[in-house]
């Protein structure tokens, strides 16, 4: 089964921004408008606020509070948003989605949060159009919980996940991989796997590397439960992106890392992260077709 989960209060209105805050209330209509989300082997969700105590469990006390309380500072400035309280508030609800998203994998062994993924916000700032960290917050939670003992994130957005390999830095429990293009933001951080490919890069050498990258984690970590990082900006249209795949492209990437959890019967849990194409539709197909291809493994 697959759990999904959404609301219309993901968006929040950012302005004139690179960021299409609207793509998740286009993906989930898309879904909805083809019938993806009415068979038996769908379940939809809704988010829920975090709690202090969970956004603890990654987060300092003082940025908290000057996030939580709209307050301009360096440490929110950098997210380069606007601080508003709804946009706070929109942030805190995806980082919710994540949450949701990941306990209900333990239950359904496949789940989609269509939003998150903010894997530049620090313990002790924001950066790169993220607030909060979603998934280190809910790895945290699980960890706490002992609902999974060896945990992988596999992070392929076009940037790198330098928050999350921060705040996981010597975490024995955790593994985070990320797969990126080495000459754009951000400033890199050390992951437990990093590969930096070139500008340019394509289909092919993208996948034979992350296949590589798999077959490594499966060997030397062996995870029990599986975060999916699913950036559409390796886009060959990406307006923030130099690498250059195709639909097809990402087709086969899903089907590898999804390929990868059915493999080991671990439970998977997906964000959605970037996504800046110059038409906002292929944003929309790309983040489609990974929702259609959870759904077609839990059909099967």
């Amino acid at each position: 089964m697959l759990t999904v989960v959404y609301s219309d209060k993901y968006y929040c209105n950012i302005g004139n921004h690179v960021f299409p805050a609207r793509k998740y209330r286009l993906v989930y209509e898309m879904l909805q408008r083809e019938g993806k989300l009415t068979g038996k082997n769908v379940k939809v969700l809704e988010p829920r606020v975090p709690t202090q105590e969970e956004l603890r469990l990654v987060h300092t006390e003082e940025y908290l509070h000057a996030a939580l309380n709209s307050r301009v500072t360096w440490a929110t400035f950098s997210s380069e948003l606007p601080i508003r309280p709804d946009i706070i508030e929109a942030f805190l609800i995806n980082t919710g989605g994540t949450l949701v998203a990941s306990e209900s994998a333990l239950e359904t062994g496949r789940s989609i949060n269509l939003g998150g993924g903010f894997h530049h916000a620090f313990a002790e700032h924001a950066e790169g159009f993220c607030f909060f960290n979603d998934v280190a917050i809910a790895i945290r939670k699980l960890l706490a919980g002992q609902k999974a003992s060896r945990i992988a994130i596999v992070d392929c957005d076009l940037h790198q996940g330098n928050g999350t390999a921060h705040i996981f830095s010597g975490e024995e429990k955790v593994f985070a991989f990320s797969i990126h293009q080495e000459n754009n933001y951000p400033v890199k951080q050390k992951s437990s796997l990093d590969i930096g490919l070139d500008d340019g890069v394509g289909d092919e050498e993208y996948l034979e590397k992350l296949q590589g990258a798999l077959e490594h984690i499966d060997k030397q970590f062996k995870p029990d439960y599986l975060f999916y990082i699913a950036g559409a900006d390796p886009f060959k249209d990406d307006q923030l992106g130099g690498l250059k795949l195709t639909l097809e492209g990402f087709r086969r990437r899903d089907n590898a890392v999804i390929g990868f959890a059915k493999k080991n019967n671990i439970p998977l849990c997906v964000t959605l992260a970037g996504g800046y194409a110059r038409d906002v539709l292929d944003t929309i197909r790309i983040h489609y077709q990974t929702c259609v291809r959870l759904l077609e493994e839990s059909e099967g």
